[in-house]
């Protein structure tokens, strides 16, 4: 069926991306928004908008009513539901399809099947396809399921038949952390997806995420668009992604797609679908499961084989034979993506909202970016905290890499915190360099410690340095008849100021003495360097400090919070008073909300005891759920909130008394 208007059922950066291919072919977009989002990019950019309901995402985009009604309003005669939310919903896509609308995805009995990860695995045992020792029954009592774990041997994973994006999804080691995993992979799975089932599968030590693109048209022809290697994860979510596989020789690519294909075929497949395989240290691949729809990652195949995938999606569904052949498919060069979320990393990754201040992109030969913010846009609490992705490409794998890092490094989001800087650090790392990561990279490399913040040290000098400056400037402005060598000097000598900065509970003074017009002497009780200002712009400024010179982004608010990004890292720090007695502190028995959520748990009462630890909440945020414990031993004094309570960021779960010696 032909269409000349389409209706985006989602929002964010895929939004933007949908309706930049579809205004490339003539179709009128029309996008849909929530409370939240009523301001958002990808509201502008369409021709069309409709309003679909309050931020939260069951009264919204997973409304699928609401869709249709915006459809059946704005004369939309197709749908793309990107990916999220409503794009692997079976039943979606039975009712577009019954409302007389072309949906841009596979039949809806190749959703069914293979949005159930129980369900495809036997198809695919069925059809011959290598797939992982586990159990994927329909008996769900959790009895069953371990004594099924039991067998199946340790470690293992316990996995969500709904859903995916790591939600609903455990690392199991021993028996005995088993019924506690069932427990929470059950219930994150129940509140994501509304289905709790699980299935279990043997875990595979030092394994590579390898996955298939494929593309199949109404006419019985299937290909595949070689694969991308997806093993460098955190907490089982892609964070970088590439393409090829590092792995990956052309028998073992021929193989793999081969067997991607067969995938397809089973379950009479039409449109764009992702099959994902296990790679293990020996060649060995096996199924995990079938995305039945487009990739978050798939511009790192768009960008080696030359193809628009968003392009081919439309024409498949408008009823068009795909094309081209598997011999048209060649890869040419390397591409890399990350995943700009907004997360703290420095605080074990937990998702930051708020007001965007500044959003720079870095830019260069071969890097593309694909967003859904901008200066002044909103980070809501509601939806998933992935912001933007941001891809190179280049001749060679290493080239890309390099490409990549560059433009993070003149990347900044300033206002939420991100994971901008983990992103660099992982990329620099030797076993990434070296194409060697594998889905254990992450954990590896970084251990329960996490990501760790460089320390206050060098951030107060760049701070200082650009603090000066601005200081100098305001008053050469209100003096402008006052010779600028004369500003910080008296009859003794050059002036010399204090500043003090924390950033959490660490806290610098330094002192700043003008050497001359240009050059300044930063130091503290421990250190002493030289730091010149060289440009200075409205949000950049080029700083050198000692020999290391840099571009720096920064951003002042009102509040006293400068926030910078010097090279590789980026910094959050605020103004205080120069004794350094004004940081902000809380009762370390007290137990606050990290970031607005839905208060799924209170597991204690007023009066219980409690040891550094105990599980005290669990909280619901950006569609993953976070235990909160204690930090310190002593009696539940207070509790702040209850259970099924909406909290905001820094509000009171509960105090802890601790005990008196």
């Amino acid at each position: 069926m032909q269409f000349s208007s389409l209706l985006i059922a989602n929002r964010g950066e895929i939004a933007v991306r949908i309706i930049r291919t579809a205004k490339a072919l003539g179709l009128r977009t029309i996008a849909v928004y929530s409370d939240a989002d009523a301001e958002a990019v990808h509201v502008r950019h369409a021709d069309d908008a409709v309003f679909i309901g309050p931020s939260a995402a069951m009264q919204s985009y997973l409304d699928g009513d609401k869709i249709l009604a915006a459809a059946r309003q704005t004369g939309a005669q197709a749908i793309h539901p990107g990916y999220g939310f409503l794009s692997e919903n079976a039943g979606f896509a039975a009712a577009v399809e019954a409302a007389g609308l072309v949906f841009v995805g596979p039949p809806h009995a190749a959703i069914d099947i293979m949005g159930d990860k129980a369900r495809s695995k036997r198809a695919m045992i069925d059809a011959g396809i290598p797939c992982l020792p586990g159990y994927e029954g329909e008996q769900q009592d959790e009895a069953h399921l371990i004594a099924e774990g039991i067998a199946i041997g340790f470690p293992l994973m316990v996995k969500a038949t709904a859903g995916g994006g790591g939600r609903g999804m455990r690392l199991v080691e021993s028996a005995d952390a088993l019924p506690d995993a069932l427990k929470q992979a059950r219930s994150e799975a129940h509140s994501a997806f509304g289905n709790g089932d699980l299935i279990l599968e043997k875990a595979v030590a030092h394994a590579r995420h390898v996955e298939i693109q494929i593309f199949a048209d109404a006419h019985g022809n299937v290909i595949h668009l070689g694969e991308r290697d997806c093993s460098t994860q955190r907490r089982h979510q892609k964070i970088i992604e590439e393409a090829p596989c590092p792995a990956l020789d052309e028998a073992l690519r021929a193989n793999m797609g081969a067997a991607a294909i067969k995938a397809a075929q089973e379950v009479h497949y039409r449109g764009a679908g992702t099959v994902e395989f296990m790679l293990d240290d020996q060649g060995g691949y096996y199924f995990l499961e079938m995305n039945t729809r487009l990739q978050v990652e798939h511009p790192v195949t768009e960008l080696v084989t030359g193809f628009d995938l968003v392009a081919l999606q439309l024409e498949i569904a408008a009823g068009k034979p795909l094309g081209i052949g598997q011999d048209d498919v060649v890869l040419e060069g390397h591409a890399m993506e990350v995943r700009l979320y907004a997360e703290d990393a420095s605080n074990n990754f937990l998702p930051s909202t708020g007001h965007i201040d500044l959003w720079h992109v870095g830019q260069g030969p071969g890097i593309r970016v694909d967003a859904g913010v901008e200066t002044g846009s909103q980070v809501s609490e509601y939806y998933d905290p992935m912001i933007a992705k941001i891809m190179a490409h280049g001749p060679d794998r290493d080239t890309a890499r390099r490409r990549l890092i560059a433009a993070l490094r003149n990347t900044a989001l300033f206002g939420p915190s991100t994971n901008r800087d983990f992103l660099i650090d992982a990329l620099q790392q030797p076993v990434f360099a070296a194409g060697e990561a594998t889905t254990d990279f992450i954990g590896d490399t970084y251990g329960e410690e996490g990501f760790c913040e460089p320390p206050l040290e060098f951030r107060h000098y760049a701070a200082a340095a650009l603090m000066l400056f601005l200081h100098a400037r305001q008053r050469a402005n209100s003096y402008p008849d006052v010779g600028q060598e004369l500003l910080n000097w008296t009859s003794a000598g050059y002036l010399e100021s204090g500043f003090s900065f924390a950033a959490g509970e660490q806290a610098r003074h330094v002192r700043v003495q003008p050497l001359s017009s240009d050059w300044y002497r930063i130091s503290d009780d421990e250190h002493s360097l030289l730091a010149m200002v060289e440009r200075f712009e409205t949000r950049e400024a080029f700083i050198r400090l000692d020999e290391k010179g840099a571009v720096i982004r920064f951003f002042i608010a009102s509040s006293g919070t400068i926030e910078l990004t010097f090279g590789s890292r980026s910094f959050k720090l605020k103004e205080i008073s120069a004794s350094g007695a004004d940081i902000e502190g809380q009762n370390d028995g007290a137990l606050v909300a990290p970031m607005h959520g839905l208060l799924l748990e209170v597991a204690v009462s007023e009066g219980d005891v409690v040891k550094t630890g105990d599980r005290i909440a669990v909280l619901e945020a950006m569609k993953m759920q976070h235990v909160l414990t204690a930090s310190v031993d002593g009696t539940v004094s207070r509790l702040g909130a209850s259970a099924g309570d909406q909290i905001a960021a820094d509000e009171l779960i509960a105090e802890i008394s601790t005990t008196q010696e």
